[in-house]
């Protein structure tokens, strides 16, 4: 199972293995953990491993190996339900729990479903044409720039499943082409233990980029809860979208399908853990957007977020209502999505960017006073900043899979969790610090130029048509 990070810390290992090490460039103390919860953080300053793309020390947590780790410490079961795997590591540690009489069951998203080595880039999209080079440059483990077709099989995630006959299933196991998005992000050990997160299981989301050396990974998170009571809880989502498994009865359920519950109370240690999985029909005032505005409005004096995808005006208007209020504000956002035209974050710097139709958003609402508090860390070419965390008065955490949007609300199947802890906090407010230390606050270069094209392009630009839906496409959360 997962070592206390404690443990891990101290470690000084010599040897060329990755795993925890010596502390690069920081002398802060160690945080202690919760009862019963540890959190990962993969680019925080006050911990290191050695890099499985450059063989070099670097700051953060090793996600992968913490994961490789919580399976190989399974007795029983171990059931993965991510958005997407490409780790060949994590692969053939489930084959190796399956081997020692494991029960070993994974769902993904169909996009991400068949092994790589085996698709024409040619027939590849743009976007799945680099996915495919960049994990063919990380299999060429010779360094040689040439990819071998062993090396190819040896580098597919989903390839050594399937060759070993690991049970699998996608979201259109339902008879579906599929649901918005399979975008869960989860591991359930033993009945017993919940691995969760905003990673996911790849080296971009982890490690970095193959041949780019400055990357480290998008920057994500990873919680380990240990509580049958939760596990329980994650083990039934996963059963709805498993249903009988491959082929059969095409029992899965995903998305609306599941007609999933409300928010869900457990206990973990001493923490108050409310559950809830999406997604829900709009009318449904348990919807995921509605829980958010409930917790944000519970603030009474502080808000930090780092967010990903931030789409969902609702939530920009729950933000404005606890800003008169007197609350505080911070909030860190992805380079790439923030100066997005749908993105909330406009709202909250005061300005409206028109899309590439010169069209407004419909009940776009940029705040009067701007906010001060906002910004976007400066991260390597290639990273972003995928986090999905607030944390509401030093007390409470929200995290999950959920990105702040209408579409992990109403199309896609995500993990939503507020986690009542001020030590678990703690931890959060610390990476919220980090993340804020290196942010450019307010109107950015970049976006004032951007805003400045489309004022010559566009002028004042016109509303958006009322009766177009606003904030629903799950593309424009690119599949992450």
């Amino acid at each position: 199972m997962l070592r206390s990070l404690s443990l891990i810390t101290a470690l000084l290992v010599s040897s060329g293995c990755s795993q925890q090490g010596r502390v690069i460039g920081s002398t802060a103390t160690e945080l202690p953990q919760p009862p019963q919860i540890e959190v990962l953080f993969n680019h925080r300053d006050n911990s290191s491993y050695r890099s499985p793309l450059t063989g070099r020390w670097r700051n953060g947590d090793d996600l992968e190996r913490s994961l490789i780790a919580a399976i190989e410490g399974a007795q029983q079961e171990v059931l993965v339900a991510v958005q997407e795997l490409t780790l060949p590591g994590i692969a053939k540690a489930l084959i190796a729990a399956r081997d020692r009489g494991l029960t070993v069951q994974v769902v993904l998203e169909n996009t991400y479903s068949s092994p790589w080595s085996e698709q024409q880039p040619t027939h590849l999209a743009k976007h799945q044409r680099q996915r495919w080079q960049r994990l063919q440059q990380l299999a060429d483990l010779d360094g040689d720039g040439v990819t071998s077709d062993e090396e190819a099989a040896a580098g597919d995630a989903v390839g050594l499943l399937q060759e070993a006959g690991i049970p699998m299933v996608d979201d259109r196991e339902d008879g579906s082409s599929g649901s918005g998005l399979m975008h869960h992000k989860f591991l359930v050990i033993d009945g017993s233990s919940v691995l969760t997160g905003s990673a996911n299981l790849t080296s971009s989301g982890i490690h970095g980029d193959a041949g780019r050396h400055s990357t480290r990974g998008n920057v994500n998170h990873m919680l380990h809860l240990r509580s049958e009571d939760l596990a329980e809880l994650f083990r039934a989502e996963f059963q709805r979208m498993w249903g009988d498994g491959p082929g059969g009865r095409n029992d899965s359920r995903f998305g609306l399908a599941k007609r999933s519950a409300g928010p869900q109370t457990v206990m973990v240690g001493d923490a108050r853990v409310e559950v809830l999985f999406a997604p829900h029909p709009k009318r449904n005032p348990e919807h995921g957007l509605n829980w958010l505005a409930q917790q944000l409005r519970a603030a009474r004096r502080s808000i930090d977020m780092a967010l990903f995808v931030f789409s969902a005006q609702q939530l920009a208007d729950v933000l404005q209502e606890r800003v008169k209020a007197g609350v505080k504000i911070r909030l860190v956002a992805d380079p790439g999505f923030a100066s997005r035209s749908f993105s909330e974050v406009l709202d909250l710097l005061g300005v409206a960017l028109p899309d590439h139709n010169c069209k407004l958003e419909r009940n776009n609402q940029p705040y009067e006073a701007p906010l001060r508090g906002v910004g976007t860390p400066r991260l390597a070419r290639g990273d972003k900043l995928h986090h999905k965390f607030a944390v509401i008065d030093n007390r409470t955490v929200i995290t999950g899979s959920f990105n702040w949007s209408p579409s992990a609300a109403h199309t896609n199947d995500e993990t939503l969790l507020a986690i009542h802890s001020p030590q678990l906090a703690k931890h959060f407010t610390r990476e919220m610090d980090r993340l804020w230390d290196t942010a450019e606050l307010g109107i950015t270069p970049h976006l004032r130029r951007k805003l400045e094209r489309q004022k010559i392009r566009c002028g004042d630009g016109v509303p958006d048509d009322p009766g177009k839906p606003s904030n629903t496409s799950s593309s424009r959360e690119q599949k992450t």
